[in-house]
């Protein structure tokens, strides 16, 4: 018990650390850079300290992405300390999603609130489709009862189910386009609007599927004895709705590109440094290969 609390508490000190030092990058001087290596190795902690919790979860997203950016951390860092134009664009676009995140994450009436707004949509959508719910808690849903128990599947809806990270991040990458203002506000909503109506249904969808049991498919792999039926839970939240999110984002990246050509010239070019380091980098650690 005691391990896994001080690992929460150790998670929590770095998501503050890494924050603290994004915002501090928006802070014109010659810490930027030193504060920004900060922030992005902070950031790449979190996800690896959170692998227990992921395993936990069966989820096999984020542990993939923790391994996987591992070599771009590197780059940033060397990119940073270069004081590297693209890379320090990345980093700005960082800072505007934590700037917009932030205050939901650390101000707990404000987070409270969107997440009450969140459950309330998603208890209209249910309603309207004829699911039954009750209540458990206020951020809680709970659907029939479970045999041999005396309470039902229960799903609580926490600040990272209203899509206020995809949001963030997107109008982070938003901020570091060349555009008038009036583009900028027509492109918030193109982000917010969708992301937020799709992460609803997401909700609904997912509530549906755990408390009506519709995935109990090999219950027996997922180390979660403690929620019964986790199976469907994980189908339907980490698999279909990880898809249905990366399709979204995808979908509204297309629109974007559509109303803002210089996003693909941006983003072209920070994608190019990091191709070309990190072939570098296998060359490095693999040798060149030798020429016939």
């Amino acid at each position: 018990m005691y391990p896994v609390l001080m690992l929460e508490q150790l998670i929590e000190v770095v998501v503050i650390l890494s924050c603290i030092a994004f915002l501090l990058f928006l802070i014109p001087g010659r810490h930027q850079n030193y504060v920004a290596i900060v922030g992005w190795v902070a950031m790449e902690a979190v996800l690896l300290l959170m692998l227990p919790e992921f395993y936990a979860e069966g989820n096999f997203v984020y542990p993939l992405i923790a391994v996987v950016v591992i070599p771009c951390i590197y780059i940033t860092v060397k990119r940073l300390l270069a004081n590297d134009y693209n890379v320090r664009r990345l980093t700005y676009a960082a800072s505007i999603a934590y700037l917009i995140y932030a205050p939901f994450a650390f101000i707990p009436a404000l987070g409270n609130w969107l997440i009450s707004v969140v459950v309330a949509l998603v208890a209209d959508v249910l309603t309207a489709i004829g699911v039954p719910f009750t209540m458990y808690n206020w951020n809680t849903f709970m659907g029939e009862v479970i045999p041999g128990l005396d309470f039902g599947f229960r799903v609580e809806v926490v600040l990272g189910c209203t899509g206020i990270q995809a949001i963030a991040i997107l109008l982070g990458v938003v901020a570091i386009i060349p555009s008038s203002w009036k583009r900028k506000i027509g492109l918030f909503f193109l982000v917010t609007i969708p992301i937020f109506a799709v992460n609803i249904f997401r909700n609904a969808y997912v509530i549906t599927a755990y408390t009506q049991q519709w995935y109990p498919w090999f219950q027996e792999w997922f180390p979660e004895p403690e929620m019964y039926g986790y199976a469907s839970f994980f189908w339907a939240h980490n698999v279909f709705c990880e898809l249905l999110a990366l399709a979204v984002l995808v979908g509204v990246a297309f629109a974007l590109f559509k109303l803002n050509p210089m996003m693909v010239t941006t983003l072209r070019d920070i994608g190019e440094v990091y191709y070309a380091d990190l072939i570098a980098l296998r060359d490095s650690i693999f040798g060149r290969k030798k020429s016939a």
